[in-house]
């Protein structure tokens, strides 16, 4: 791959990386991983990072972060057998929702080969009204929003 675009994040926009694995049933009959398990890779990093950070289940909190939009860009090919890695980062830690900015890239790899968001909105399980993102939630992405935009 050539020098990523101006736009494109790289590696040392983010400080914090969730080690994925690629499987044999995430390529496609192209020979490439899907386009829908990048969306399952951010998901899983995400809350596995929350649940990791956290040092309970997610689905223990007072509100559910339910997600609210996704979307990835695809810059270069990955597939199975691959050791990748997702960069994370806030974007912005708002009143009920949390944006996240993510990355993956080949282990080791200065460019990423997808550039994704994930944002979470945090909801009351009853009334699946927004609610204030739990303090709880907050802590553990403390040293991720440093830059990022709160409010």
């Amino acid at each position: 791959m050539t020098a990523a675009p101006r736009d494109v994040p790289p590696r040392t926009d983010f400080t914090v990386w969730w080690p994925t694995q690629t499987r044999w049933a995430d390529n496609d009959q192209y020979g490439h991983a899907n386009n829908v398990v990048y969306y399952s890779w951010f998901d899983t990093a995400v809350n596995g990072l929350l649940m990791q950070r956290l040092g309970s289940d997610v689905r223990d909190l007072p509100a559910i972060g339910v997600v609210a939009e996704t979307s990835c860009r695809y810059l270069a090919q990955v597939g199975f057998p691959q050791a990748l890695e997702v960069g994370i980062a806030v974007e912005r830690l708002g009143t009920s929702s949390v944006t996240y900015r993510l990355a993956v890239f080949r282990v080791g790899a200065a460019d990423p080969a997808a550039v994704g968001r994930f944002v979470h909105v945090y909801v009351d399980p009853g009334t699946r009204r927004p609610v204030p993102v739990p303090q709880a939630v907050r802590d553990a992405l403390a040293d991720l929003t440093s830059s990022a935009s709160n409010g």
